[in-house]
């Protein structure tokens, strides 16, 4: 703890910084190592057998997956990347980079949509034969592979949004092949070549479906905005109900990474400094309470200028 003054402010306030209980975050290396090798061999048997067959329901899946695999690569370095140490410029260290990995797989996949929607709408006006039974074989390998690395994140999908974004790829993953079977088994019961390019639509459909949210949500954790979950007028109200707070200004919320949340504020506090066991309960609460585990309580007595920081509107 410190005691200094700040000219912004007023001259006789308080500082103080303390820690939650911080629980790091799960290691999914393992996890990625293995998603990423299967879904690489599996890229690579699809693609071929999507050529050999004549199938642009394969080749859209197999493109699909190849983005999968450079998001999965992303988010696998971006997770080792945030847990480097903090140094004297990076002074939080590089833990943002795991936002950035979600904000870019979310639009590599928005691009692999349009690349398959492009060829479907070809394959209308040109339709070719297509070997349903290879099709069927082929998606149902991948039926399997998808949902066995969907599972390897299963326990993390709630905490952070790049296991998230693996999670919820990898399920759709397994749903598409789903479809593409259902599709090759139609085509061989009927001889319908539509049917092939239709599925191939109904693809980048469930893409745009399962990415709409991934995009949303890293777009807003980049621009800093609070984390979902995490309800401001709540944080804001147990703060002000804090034994001796008169009022709470310049309150700040925001993400560190895709699984740490920062918060400062300034607690105006009539009486003085209420000590660091105050501090530490606080802090605390805030850790449990909210999941802000980074927190920086500023204490003003509130008996000089008014804080200048004080109005909602001055950042």
């Amino acid at each position: 703890m410190s005691n200094h003054s700040h000219d912004e402010c007023h001259d006789d306030h308080d500082h103080g910084h303390a820690h939650g209980h911080v629980h790091a975050p799960k290691d999914f290396g393992r996890a990625f190592a293995i998603g990423t090798a299967l879904n690489v061999g599996f890229v690579v048997i699809e693609a071929t057998y999507g050529i050999l067959a004549n199938s642009m329901a394969l080749l859209a899946d197999a493109g699909h997956n190849l983005s999968d695999v450079f998001g999965l690569l992303m988010a696998w370095g971006a997770a080792a990347m945030a847990r480097r140490a903090p140094t004297a410029r990076f002074t939080y260290g590089l833990r943002s980079s795991s936002i950035l990995a979600a904000l870019a797989n979310a639009i590599l996949l928005l691009i692999a949509v349009g690349a398959i929607a492009w060829e479907a709408v070809q394959r209308f006006s040109h339709p070719a034969p297509v070997a349903g039974t290879t099709v069927m074989i082929i998606a149902g390998i991948g039926i399997v592979i998808n949902t066995a690395t969907a599972l390897l994140f299963l326990s993390g999908r709630h905490d952070d949004i790049n296991v998230r974004g693996a999670f919820m790829h990898m399920a759709a993953d397994a749903a598409v092949s789903l479809g593409v079977v259902l599709a090759g088994l139609t085509i061989v019961l009927s001889g319908a070549l539509w049917i092939d390019p239709v599925v191939s639509l109904v693809i980048a459909a469930v893409i745009v479906w399962g990415t709409w949210s991934l995009l949303r949500d890293s777009v807003n954790l980049a621009l800093h905005a609070v984390p979902a979950g995490i309800d401001p007028s709540d944080v804001r109200a147990y703060l002000a109900g804090l034994s001796g707070v008169a009022s709470v200004h310049d309150l700040h919320i925001w993400p560190m990474s895709t699984t740490e949340t920062a918060l400062t504020c300034h607690l105006v506090m009539p009486g003085g400094h209420p000590g660091d066991a105050f501090l530490a309960s606080a802090t605390d609460a805030l850790s449990h309470r909210f999941k802000i585990a980074h927190a920086t309580l500023q204490i003003e007595k509130g008996d000089a200028a008014v804080c200048v920081l004080e109005p909602d509107h001055v950042v």
